[in-house]
């Protein structure tokens, strides 16, 4: 009994794992939809164009969008088919394609035609040996569907930005152009792109001026233009872009005035102007543009004070850097009422007159500068916050300011001020022996000040104390005791 028990479970078991195995490949027949064969032969021509002939695909099952997809390619079912909707050529992943050393654009990228995301990362490297443009044709045929397009660090891509991008790619929401070799003027119809929520152009050598059409682009998020070499002024159409929360214009050669209406920038968070030529002092409609966190206008010939502004209304500031912009004027204690600011940065102004204790009450500030100007008086932050500080504290290069030396030890000495005794005690002449023998106690203080101490400074007893026994010994000899 037991015996055919045994004998029968071993006849069962085979047929069990046979029908297993048939129903799973069953199911993956059923799950595994075919590729569109044209689509299969233009993404394979494509991907041979960067990485080189030798790749033919012949480790992917069943196609490349089955189990075994290509690394930076992503693709979607339409009708039933496999389409292409994603490609990211050079290297985005560890184990993606690398690009051939000439790689190439060939006419069947374009045949991809549910193409959504196209990018590329380090893949034309070689300005000199080989460099290459991007085409100006066949872009509208991935009109209906390219919704984000990017080069990113590609030396070797050179030329101008087409200027079919603005007439034929109508649903772009990015379009990322960041630090190629691309040269020429910036198109204007890029303003006919007005789902664009991202427009970068940076790094590049991108000339001429900003075209005022770009004002349209009302879902515009992020608008970066830093690192070319546009010149003239900001157009007036900027104040259109409504729903920008970052503007960055710097290093480049623009000039001008700002404009009051950037006030209407309402939702900006970041505004970066750095490194260029604007002039005509700060526009008072900067006060209104209460979202901001970052301004940085440094290395500007912007000129005026710092008093024009109301700063306690702009509350979110976290950086804000004013460095060589040719401030004059005092530095306004509204300042002191940014409880967020981790940087303040007025180096290498014209700023005069005393520095307000109040700066250091700053709750979040780690780095405060204000080297280079012609500040006055005596520092009056305490030990605490040199030593907090550091060299994140920066006020050399004011020839008329001095730290009180009797309030800290040598650690917390801020960096390259003075302290605030500077006459030397010098060697006396006998005309002036006489004054001291008739001097009397009131006169204390005069002594005080010649070794460069104040009367009322901390330990001014001790001070005291130290120029009566300087007397005492001028007492002694001017009239020396004799020995018998």
């Amino acid at each position: 009994m037991t015996k055919s028990f045994i004998t029968s479970n071993n006849a069962v078991l085979p047929v069990f794992f046979f029908c297993l195995v048939a129903w799973c490949l069953g199911g993956a027949d059923v799950d595994v939809a075919p590729m569109e064969k044209t689509e299969k032969e233009a993404l394979y021509s494509a991907v041979q164009g960067f990485v080189g002939n030798w790749w033919n695909g012949s480790g992917l099952y069943p196609d490349p969008c089955g189990w075994t997809p290509i690394q930076g390619v992503s693709c979607d079912l339409f009708e039933g088919l496999w389409y292409v909707t994603s490609m990211n050529i050079g290297p985005v992943h560890d184990n993606s394609l690398g690009c051939a050393k000439n790689p190439e654009f060939r006419p069947q990228l374009f045949d991809l035609k549910h193409l959504k995301i196209l990018s590329f990362l380090n893949c034309f490297v070689s300005p000199r040996r080989h460099p290459i443009a991007i085409p100006s044709n066949d872009w509208e045929k991935l009109a209906a569907s390219l919704e984000s397009l990017e080069f990113r660090s590609n030396p070797g891509l050179i030329g101008q930005i087409p200027a079919s991008f603005g007439a034929r790619l109508v649903k772009l929401q990015s379009l990322v152009l960041l630090e190629n070799g691309l040269t020429g003027e910036l198109p204007v119809n890029i303003g006919n792109l007005i789902k664009l929520k991202r427009l970068v152009l940076s790094g590049n050598s991108l000339s001429g001026r900003i075209p005022g059409s770009f004002g349209v682009l009302t879902q515009l998020l992020i608008f970066d233009l830093s690192r070319n070499k546009l010149s003239g002024s900001l157009p007036l159409t900027i104040e259109g872009l409504t729903s920008l929360l970052k503007l960055d214009l710097s290093n480049n050669q623009l000039e001008g005035m700002l404009p009051s209406g950037i006030c209407r920038l309402k939702k900006l968070t970041l505004l970066d102007l750095r490194n260029n030529k604007f002039s005509g002092g700060l526009t008072k409609s900067l006060q209104w543009m209460r979202s901001l966190e970052e301004l940085i206008l440094s290395n500007n010939p912007i000129g005026g004070d710092l008093m024009t502004l109301e700063w306690s209304n702009l509350h979110n500031l976290v950086i804000l850097d004013l460095s060589n912009v040719g401030l004059a004027g005092e530095i306004p204690e509204s300042i002191s009422k940014l409880k967020r600011l981790r940087f303040l940065g007025l180096g290498d102004n014209n700023l005069t007159a005393k520095i307000s204790p109040k700066l250091a009450t700053l709750p979040c500030i780690s780095a405060l500068y204000l080297n280079g100007n012609n500040l006055t008086g005596e520092l009056k932050f305490s030990a605490e916050f040199y030593g907090k500080m550091g060299r994140r504290f920066g006020a050399w290069n004011n020839p008329n300011l001095c730290y009180p030396v009797w309030l800290m030890s040598a650690s917390h000495v801020p960096y390259g001020v003075k302290p605030c005794q500077q006459e030397e005690l010098n060697v006396l002449e006998p005309n002036t022996r006489t004054k001291l023998a008739d001097a009397n106690s009131n006169q204390n203080s005069h002594y005080v000040a010649s070794l460069g101490f104040q009367s009322y400074g901390i330990d001014g007893f001790w001070w005291v104390f130290l120029v009566e026994i300087l007397i005492a010994l001028f007492f002694l000899d001017l009239f020396p005791v004799g020995v018998s």
